[in-house]
């Protein structure tokens, strides 16, 4: 008998494998293809599909092919006898000729079983609504009324309960945990022979459950085991060892595709679709070991600490808090033979990735970032930029001036004249939130001085990046005390990877119910990550 962790595995297997076919199927009707030809080059994941019909049966059209017609019959909303009469679609979706109504409805009924009929109608739906919420106009998609009108009828709502469509099943909370988890697995390669003991997923799964658990390599390695088995799961060292044939570059290139996987989950969301603000930030990983040799270990600003730097861009403001790119970052230090620290190089590379993903309105960073070169960069990327200035005795000048004038706001115009060219600016000074003192932002935007305070407000918005390194440092990343960076960098762009998942995840929960979106989770990181993990690892 099935017991009730494998009945729900397989029932969050297909829900994840429907709405993959679906996020497909509208993909590329948004591509321009037609109906037929996106429904016909859908991936059917038929690992969690079973035909009812044994094999001698004499039924001789494809079971693939049937479900094919099928998801196509449920975004038209067409009759069996309509769908009949359209024999090209026939060799379109694998068949040798359109059954007739009566088989039509015999394979409805006896050959698609419940988990069939139900993968069929999630797929079909979800085009359904997304093409009449979000376009492109599709005229043979029916109109959305007649699938929400009878889910409607087929689950009514409680009208008494205040809190109906606000709570979620155990269920629907694994639903969209996988389906973001299996976004964001995919996008990572280590290049292994196709012959080796364990496929990258076994490493994946144990680097999950590190973070879960928050233990290092070898402990994480023996529970692991534990849990899975000897011969599921790889030893610690073997799991090492794994790990460093992930290069850098490849790392990040993963990472990347990843992001673009995970987006294609919400490419309906309009706010993804404008302009976002991103915030660019660098956060460190301590280091306590000998620094001999080891390039990629900088200090810190109290210049007494060691420590790993990861820069990042996230999206923040209304949208999803996600982390879009991560870039290593490699500074001169007394120990090494590094060069002089180009961060606005590190600037570039980070924008542009994240440029591939989602369109870049305005960056915002912290005095880190107070360069002309940087100023110029991102002015090169044609994005806007808000970076609060060190204050120098320029800036001291200015400032006092203000105060015998009695002045609270001024704006200055400037100009940024590098090698890599130039552009028009403005130094703001406006009121610290404190109060005490004021505080000088450049931008590359027109502001005048009735306008700069309200501008420079927009900069608090970063106090969402501070929350997500301690989430990510704090909840995903695993621990331990490799001097190897590419052990370093796998396991920071992992826990990046995990959290993303969980603010995914998170959206995907709230899209289902009515009600402003906001930035509090519903689900917690620490929640996230063992779901994560329990639909990889089965209980003790």
């Amino acid at each position: 008998m099935e017991d009730s962790s494998d009945f729900y595995r397989k029932r969050d297997a297909l829900k994840t494998d429907a709405y993959k076919a679906g996020i497909e199927i509208r993909g590329s009707l948004r591509d321009g293809n037609q109906l037929q030809t996106s429904v016909t080059e859908v991936t059917i994941r038929s690992g969690t599909l079973d035909d009812s019909y044994p094999e001698w049966h004499p039924a001789p059209d494809s079971f693939l092919g049937m479900i094919r017609l099928f998801i196509y019959r449920e975004i038209t909303g067409d009759s069996y006898r309509t769908l009949a009469q359209y024999q090209e679609l026939a060799d379109a979706f694998g068949l040798d000729h359109v059954p007739d109504e009566s088989v039509l409805s015999r394979t409805w009924r006896n050959r698609f079983d419940g988990d069939v009929r139900e993968f069929v109608t999630t797929a079909a739906h979800f085009v359904v609504k997304e093409i009449h919420e979000y376009g492109p106009s599709v005229s043979a998609v029916r109109p959305k009324e007649e699938i929400t009108d009878r889910e409607d009828e087929s689950q009514p709502a409680d009208e008494d309960d205040e809190s109906a469509g606000r709570e979620f099943s155990d269920e629907q909370i694994h639903q969209a945990t996988r389906l973001a988890r299996d976004h964001g697995f995919d996008g990572f390669n280590s290049g292994r022979a196709q012959n080796a003991t364990y496929e990258d997923t076994r490493f994946f799964e144990l680097q999950t459950f590190m973070g879960m658990v928050g233990c290092g390599t070898a402990q994480g390695a023996a529970r692991f085991q534990y849990r899975r088995g000897e011969e599921y799961g790889p030893h610690g060292d073997t799991h090492l060892r794994a790990v460093k044939q992930f290069e850098p570059d490849s790392l990040i290139k993963g990472f990347d595709r990843a992001s673009d996987r995970l987006l294609s989950a919400i490419a309906s969301e309009a706010s993804f679709r404008r302009p976002v603000t991103a915030a660019i930030d660098i956060t460190t990983i301590p280091y306590y070991g000998d620094v001999e040799e080891m390039p990629m270990v900088s200090g810190t600003k109290d210049g007494e600490r060691r420590a790993f730097k990861f820069a990042t861009l996230s999206v923040i403001g209304q949208n999803i808090p996600l982390v879009l790119a991560i870039e290593p970052v490699r500074e001169s230090s007394a120990w090494d033979e590094n060069p002089s620290n180009q961060i606005h190089r590190v600037v570039r590379r980070l924008v542009q990735r994240a440029k591939d993903h989602v369109p870049i309105e305005t960056v915002l960073c912290d005095r880190e970032f107070d360069s002309m070169r940087v100023f110029q960069t991102l002015s090169n990327l044609s994005v806007n930029y808000l970076i609060p200035k060190r204050i120098t005795s320029s800036e001291r000048g200015v400032i006092e001036r203000m105060d015998e004038d009695d002045q609270e706001i001024a704006v200055e115009s400037a100009s940024v004249h590098v090698e890599a060219g130039s552009h028009p600016m403005r130094f703001l000074y406006v009121p610290s939130t404190s109060g005490e003192r004021t505080t000088v932002f450049a931008t590359n935007l027109r502001v005048g001085p009735d306008e700069a305070e309200t501008f420079c407000r927009r900069y608090s918005r970063r106090w969402q990046i501070e929350n997500e390194y301690k989430s990510i440092k704090g909840d995903f990343l695993a621990r331990t005390s490799s001097k190897d960076y590419r052990v370093r960098l796998f396991y920071f762009v992992f826990a990046v990877l995990l959290y993303n998942i969980w603010r995914l995840t998170d959206f995907l929960l709230k899209a289902g119910v009515d009600g402003e979106m906001d930035y509090a989770p519903v689900l917690t990181a620490g929640e996230c990550v063992e779901i994560v993990a329990s639909a990889l690892i089965p209980p003790d």
